[in-house]
């Protein structure tokens, strides 16, 4: 009898040491090389789409390795095997981190997370800290009906969080997805405005199509970068002639949201947010600028600041079921 329990009990021991290393692995941190800043940022990802498992921990070595920041990655997260899993809608362990952050970024696509994983983003946004939403993060949300949380989803009658909280929902694709290309033109009314430090018009483009947007952007919105939508996937390619560029949609933009508690939190939203878009060097030195002014910062940004690359960076192109398979988080280190 004790030789045949011994095996079941043996598995159950590996089983439970390899959930256990599983939870403990589900996050990455990145602790600042030389002088750190004090803040602390968290990058959230979970999309099956742009890459956002590969955008995040590259953005994050950013912000570590050349400006002090302490940055911890979440992923979408497979529960039986602890691999990232950006397909699986209702896993991102470790939000537990927004508790303490100074500020939250986020790249996600559709998900449909539990209330206690929820609760963390919610608190987080009710506390009126600064939010950066890049790309799908205007439909970041997409909740079950029961959920306690349903107000979140992109299609709550309010436009949930992508409308309510970072200036739009999700729409529709302005342009041709995946054969027509994003050029960034710069706001002329706002060329002055701290995020744009170091940037000329011009140099940000995506292979991404426009999202659509309403026009004006709702309250005190102020569109920073106009999508011109170009006629190819190369940053060459013609614009698009006709009604599509007239007018443009905001790729880029500033609001406040006033929280429940009051205050009044700066939010940077941006449809930008392929993994390849962080080759290029202009939308690198956009996302790292609108972190310094979230963070009220503003005042340290520089036209010449570092956003060099990381490590080696080979981002994969966008697309649905394209995800690097048997990934774990640390596998990004």
């Amino acid at each position: 009898m004790l030789r045949r329990a011994w095996p079941t009990l043996s598995l159950l021991v590996l089983m439970f040491a390899s959930t256990a290393l599983c939870a403990e692995d589900a996050t990455l941190v990145f602790q600042p090389n030389g002088a750190a800043k004090g803040k602390s940022i968290v990058l959230i990802s979970g999309d099956d789409e742009y890459r956002s498992e590969q955008t995040m921990p590259q953005l994050a070595k950013i912000l570590s390795s050349h400006h002090g920041f302490r940055c911890t990655v979440l992923f979408a997260i497979d529960k039986h095997d602890g691999t990232i899993r950006p397909d699986e809608p209702d896993n991102i362990p470790g939000l537990e981190a927004l508790d303490t952050a100074d500020l939250l970024i986020i790249l996600t696509r559709f998900r449909n997370l539990p209330d206690s994983q929820m609760r963390h983003i919610a608190n987080y946004v009710d506390s009126g800290r600064p939010i950066i939403g890049m790309r799908t993060a205007t439909h970041a949300f997409q909740l079950d009906s029961s959920s306690s949380f349903a107000n979140y989803s992109w299609n709550s009658p309010d436009g949930g969080f992508g409308r309510r909280v970072l200036g739009e929902t999700w729409i529709s694709h302005h342009s041709q997805h995946g054969k027509q290309s994003t050029k960034g033109l710069l706001n002329s009314d706002e060329v002055g405005y701290p995020i744009l430090e170091g940037i000329r018009d011009g140099e940000i483009w995506s292979k991404t199509d426009v999202y659509e947007a309403r026009l004006p952007l709702p309250g005190d919105s102020k569109t920073l970068v106009f999508g011109e939508v170009l006629s190819g996937m190369l940053p060459t390619d013609a614009p698009v002639a006709g009604a599509v560029n007239h007018p443009m949609m905001p790729i880029a933009w500033v609001k406040t949201y006033k929280a429940a508690n009051g205050k009044s939190a700066r939010v940077f939203t941006t449809t930008l947010g392929t993994s390849e878009d962080l080759l290029v060097e202009a939308d690198r030195r956009l996302l790292v600028n609108a972190c310094y002014w979230a963070l009220g910062m503003e005042k340290q940004i520089k036209p010449n600041m570092n956003v060099s690359l990381v490590g080696n960076y080979h981002p994969t192109p966008f697309g649905f079921g394209m995800f690097i398979k048997n990934m774990v988080p640390s596998d990004f280190r």
